[in-house]
């Protein structure tokens, strides 16, 4: 999709320089690494780490239970719900049992299809006791990430023998899995959902509390018995699910979460859902854990994961620090932790389904039976354990598309007087979207320089006020002209080092100067490589995540760089105008925005391969991993790329249609 719009601006200045400056020279000194990707991941991590949640334990037992509730209410309407319409939060369940499946004797199955919103549903299969006593308890069990959803067959032995020992088992799908598994349920494109104003890690809650919703209304089951469990992802939306919504009498997560303190360190942050923005403003997941004392939990974890949520490496966060509150209320025995050794990989094998059985059935008050009855040859074949599920069903990326359709924002008025009170409040709205905090050039850290025939550079790490740096490379002319106060900041989302040196010299050879800027996240400022960064598991991919769900914007941390680098030029300087030339839709939008907040800033402002529209996010689509500063949370909702340009007060002089998106 092409949109026609944007603006180049041309500059034009006497050459009064010694000639043509050559561009191998600047090529040369555009490919040095002015700091490592090592050391950018270290200033993340601490960053990240002072602003990880402080977990304190209380007094008493009521004194927690008043701050738990609080931080539940907390959590569901700042984060879960954030977004989305009360009447889809508030809907009755609605489902079509659609009737028997053939099983073996002692339990009875049932293939199930349950709305989660309007035009999006999931399926489910459900295991009943044969001979139900009319008031058993119910345990849902929920997915991790593997495509065969719930014909996994480890699945089907826990969910069969549960049945045989008297509960009922509700046996969910998980989006992009089995029967959800299409290319616009990819759990990235959560991040569109941001974009558009609601909260993407919600649709998964939603989803899986349609399995409580049933239970809550099926004749038969202990409505003060309702169990979850579930591996990998199924153990994150298990640990999300038990401690939001109190109907959650026991759980079981196994191997499937960690907290901000450890997981970027041990890379192990899990998808997007794991880290919905703001989440860990009020609550990480040791306060999950803790939300639910004390009601039994048993956590489990194998001791060599594969996958970073190795046992010995988690328990002093997921069990040490939670056990305190269970003491509170003397319950220290309803909370307790297992490291599974055989395997003692990533797994919800025979022994963690065991301990699941015992633990279970203790607190279910039922006779406790532990051991595993056979039932491998009664594993269904993945055609049979298809439910069905209509054509036109909604999609993540769909229904992100469906929302952005109903947004409506203000048009920009033409009357000079209106124009400025929008554009104050804009301005005010912008700051509160991105979470603009102000930084200054704390030091700007001489790296290296170079002064060789009409040229001369000055490589900088520019550590900032926040701890985070950005790395630059002034270019100057050895004989510039008389009036020297004219600089271009170029940015570019390849790096520094992918920028044309002719961009460079031409400027150089007008009596500019030039700053070749890498902001956090891009190039020398990023904490990976270029081979790494577009990765779905980089560095990068991490850390924003969790910049956000620390109550940050990755994209106002951006724009607070580039503005505190234009004021320290001017300051340092004395420049008397700062252009910027930006290509790529990420530094497009770093640099309008920087220009909105501080529209006196900068003179002039070029965009090259840029977007018409954040349409262009969710058309393409683009996703996370490519751009992941632009998944600001209600960008789109408040903004499209005109609002941010209207904002600006740069000369945008020339109008075109090159290399538009």
């Amino acid at each position: 999709m092409k949109f026609n719009c944007y603006f180049i601006a041309f500059i034009v200045v006497t050459n009064l320089s010694n000639g043509q400056i050559d561009p191998e020279q600047v090529q040369t000194t555009l490919s040095k690494r002015i700091q490592s990707n090592e050391v950018v991941d270290f200033q993340l991590n601490q960053y990240l780490m002072k602003n990880a949640p402080a977990l304190t334990v209380p007094a008493t037992g009521a004194q927690w239970k008043k701050q738990a509730d609080k931080l539940r209410q907390q959590v569901l309407e700042n984060v879960i719900f954030k977004g989305w319409p009360k009447e889809w939060v508030n809907a009755p369940m609605k489902y079509e049992d659609l009737g028997e499946m053939e099983c073996g004797p002692g339990y009875r199955m049932r293939k199930l299809r349950l709305e989660i919103i309007p035009g999006m549903q999931t399926v489910a299969v459900l295991y009943e006791p044969e001979n139900p006593s009319g008031q058993d308890p119910a345990i849902l069990n929920l997915n991790g990430h593997t495509p065969n959803g719930k014909f996994g067959g480890f699945k089907q032995v826990r969910c069969i023998n549960y049945a045989l020992k008297g509960m009922y088992a509700l046996n969910m799908e998980w989006f992009n899995c089995l029967e959800l598994i299409h290319p616009e349920n990819d759990h990235w494109f959560l991040a569109h959902l941001n974009l558009v104003g609601t909260d993407g890690t919600g649709l998964f809650y939603l989803a899986m509390r349609k399995g409580l919703d049933y239970f809550s209304e099926l004749q038969g089951v202990d409505k003060d018995k309702l169990g979850v469990t579930g591996w990998s992802g199924g153990a994150w939306q298990t640990i999300l699910l038990s401690s939001l919504d109190d109907r959650v009498s026991v759980a079981v997560p196994v191997a499937g979460y960690s907290v901000l303190d450890s997981a970027y360190r041990m890379k192990s942050v899990g998808d997007m859902e794991y880290n919905p923005p703001d989440m860990c403003r009020y609550a990480d997941y040791t306060h999950l854990e803790a939300i639910r004392a004390p009601k039994p939990m048993l956590v489990i974890h194998g001791v060599i994961d594969e996958y970073g949520y190795q046992a010995p490496l988690l328990k002093p966060y997921l069990f040490d620090k939670v056990k305190p509150f269970y003491k509170l209320f003397d319950k220290e025995d309803n909370f307790e932790w297992y490291e599974n050794v055989d395997p003692g990989i990533h797994n919800y094998g025979i022994d963690i389904r065991q301990q699941s059985y015992w633990f279970f059935s203790e607190h279910f008050g039922m006779r406790v039976d532990t051991n595993e009855i056979p039932v491998e040859k009664e594993v269904k074949t993945r055609e049979e354990m298809v439910v069905g599920l209509p054509k036109e069903n909604l999609t993540i990326l769909g229904l992100a598309c469906q929302l952005a359709g109903g947004i409506k924002r203000q048009t920009v008025p033409k009357e000079p007087d209106m124009k400025a009170q929008w554009a104050m409040s804009s301005r005010e709205r912008l700051r509160d979207v991105v979470r603009y905090k102000p930084a200054t050039v704390k030091d700007p850290y001489g790296i290296a320089n170079t002064w060789n025939k009409d040229l001369r550079s000055l490589s900088y790490s520019f550590i900032f006020s926040n701890g985070l740096t950005a790395a630059g490379t002034l270019f100057k002319a050895i004989n510039p002209s008389p009036d020297d106060t004219l600089i271009t900041i170029i940015l570019t989302d390849d790096g520094k080092k992918a920028i044309k040196p002719q961009i460079v010299t031409d400027r150089l050879d007008q009596g500019q100067q030039v700053l070749a800027l890498d902001l956090l996240f891009t190039g020398d400022a990023s904490p990976d490589s270029s081979e790494t960064y577009k990765a779905t598991w980089s560095n990068c991919v991490y850390t924003t995540q969790m910049m956000s769900s620390i109550g940050e914007r990755p994209l106002g941390v951006e724009s607070a760089q580039l503005i505190a680098v234009a004021k320290w030029l001017k300051e340092h300087y004395q420049f008397q105008q700062i252009n910027i030339d930006s290509t790529g839709i990420r530094n497009q939008v770093i640099s309008l925005v920087a220009a909105a907040l501080e529209p006196a800033l900068f003179s002039n402002i070029s965009i090259h391969g840029g977007m018409g529209s954040f349409q262009y996010l969710l058309n393409t689509p683009v996703t996370y991993k490519e751009a992941p500063d632009l998944f600001c949370e209600g960008l789109y909702r408040e903004f499209d790329i005109s609002d941010l340009a209207a904002l600006t007060e740069a000369k945008l002089i020339q109008e075109y249609i090159e290399n538009i998106k």
